[in-house]
């Protein structure tokens, strides 16, 4: 398959888990990725591991949730490739703590990734996209945790409804130039994190409906589909991922 033959994307947080999969995915597809992650080594080995034809991958390092970086990230992308077309916002990090002594610094550090990061790359690809003037799509990272309480995760559940919003409230801006901003909300997810925990697998198989956690390819499935053009008439919404969890919310403790 090329359904994005010819399109470019870059994908922040890329260097393993969900958004390393959403990478090799569009490079199978025909795209030229710009791989993002703020680990150096693990872009560079991340990219050199999918950059095989029909696509091209190449790794561009630092933090995510900077400014001045992600203006750097955008001119990288132009210079590299020639245009931007796609743009998944997947950085983010997860600090949990107990509200009642959850530290200021942390707070930051959560907004400042999963919000600030999110709110300023997809500005700086909207930018573009308008100036090139052949529309794009733009996707965000959300979670379960922004629909469902989830013990310690007050912050980051916080921040992830925060983005779905973003979603929802940009369609008025940008539909007029033909970008659409979507979000999907992945459940529990095999991943090489989540996959160190002995008991992740079997707790989250028991309470999800649908008998397992996702694997990293199923909400990769999903994103793809909704940056493609088969999803041209889909904007502002969030889709969730999880095997049918939200629906019982049964909790992992």
């Amino acid at each position: 398959m090329e359904r994005f033959k010819n399109k470019t994307a870059i994908v922040t947080g890329a260097g393993r888990g969900i958004g390393l999969e959403i990478c090799r995915q569009l490079v199978a597809q025909g795209a030229n990725v710009l791989l993002n992650d703020l680990e150096p080594e693990l872009a560079k080995t991340a990219a050199a591991s999918i950059n095989k034809a029909p696509g091209h991958c190449a790794s561009f390092a630092g933090d995510a949730s900077d400014t001045f970086f992600i203006q750097q990230m955008v001119a990288e992308a132009i210079t590299f490739y020639g245009q931007l077309d796609i743009v998944i916002a997947n950085a983010g990090i997860t600090l949990f703590g107990d509200f009642f002594d959850y530290k200021p610094e942390d707070f930051n550090q959560v907004m400042a990734v999963n919000l600030r990061g999110s709110f300023f790359l997809v500005q700086a690809a909207a930018q573009r996209m308008r100036k090139q003037q052949t529309g794009g799509s733009l996707l965000l990272m959300s979670s379960v945790t922004g629909h469902q309480a989830h013990k310690n995760l007050a912050a980051y559940g916080m921040s992830k409804a925060a983005l779905e919003m973003l979603a929802k409230t940009l369609v008025l801006e940008l539909s007029p130039y033909h970008i659409t901003i979507n979000a999907i909300a992945p459940g529990a997810t095999m991943t090489e994190r989540t996959s160190n925990d002995p008991t992740y697998e079997n707790t989250w198989s028991s309470i999800t409906p649908m008998g397992r956690p996702a694997h990293t390819f199923d909400i990769a499935n999903a994103a793809l589909f909704l940056v493609s053009a088969e999803a041209r008439h889909i904007t502002g919404q969030s889709l969730i991922i999880d095997g049918g969890w939200t629906s019982v919310s049964p909790s992992p403790y």
